[in-house]
Formats: structure tokens, C-alpha cells, sequence
């Protein structure tokens, strides 16, 4: 029976990804074809026409992944930021709703 719920549908994902990994005797082994294919999409990208020389591709194709980890890492720092700043609003709306009498924290 297919979880509806997306809630449901996380949890069970959650869970396989734990199972999974826990039961991973070597991870890097593991995601080694993810990193390769990576790394190939970032040396098509850096020499289209397969131009260059393979050190001089190979660097460029490194710079591009450094790139787009640090863009990844500043959108879930954006991303933490934001959340912190939506919960801290939040609370203070809860507070000003307590001080007005309209509810109970």
C-alpha cells in the first residue's frame, strides 16, 4: 500500500536511506559512479570541444566542482537563515498574541 501522505512518504524514504547505508560496508565504493559522472558532466562543461589538454581539463572540471558545492552550501545557509528568521517571527507574533490576551504559550 503506497504512502499518500507526504509526511508518510518522507519517514519511509528516511527510513530505506538509514537501512540502506547502515548496510553499506564501503560508501565511497558505493557512491563512486555518482562522484565519476559529476566530475564528467564538469569536464564537458569546462571543455565542450575537447580542446584542451587532459591535466589543464581535469583542473578546470575540479574548479567547477568546488563551484557548485560552495553554491549548494550558500543556498542551505540562505535556506537555515531563512527558517531561523521565519521561526523567530513566529514567536514573536506568538508573544505579542499572549501580551494582547488572545492566547496561551
Amino acid at each position: 500500500m503506497p504512502a499518500r501522505d507526504p509526511n508518510e512518504r518522507q519517514l519511509i524514504a528516511a527510513m530505506a536511506s538509514n537501512t540502506r547505508w547502515a548496510l553499506e560496508p564501503d560508501r565511497r565504493r558505493a557512491t563512486a559512479p555518482a562522484r565519476a559522472g559529476l566530475l564528467a558532466r564538469f569536464e564537458r562543461e569546462a571543455d565542450p570541444d575537447g580542446q584542451l589538454t587532459p591535466n589543464e581539463r581535469a583542473y578546470r572540471a575540479e574548479k567547477l566542482l568546488q563551484a557548485h558545492m560552495l553554491r549548494m552550501s550558500l543556498k542551505a545557509a540562505t535556506a537555515r537563515r531563512r527558517k531561523r528568521e521565519a521561526e523567530q517571527q513566529i514567536r514573536e507574533a506568538e508573544t505579542a498574541l499572549v501580551e494582547l490576551g488572545g492566547g496561551a504559550a
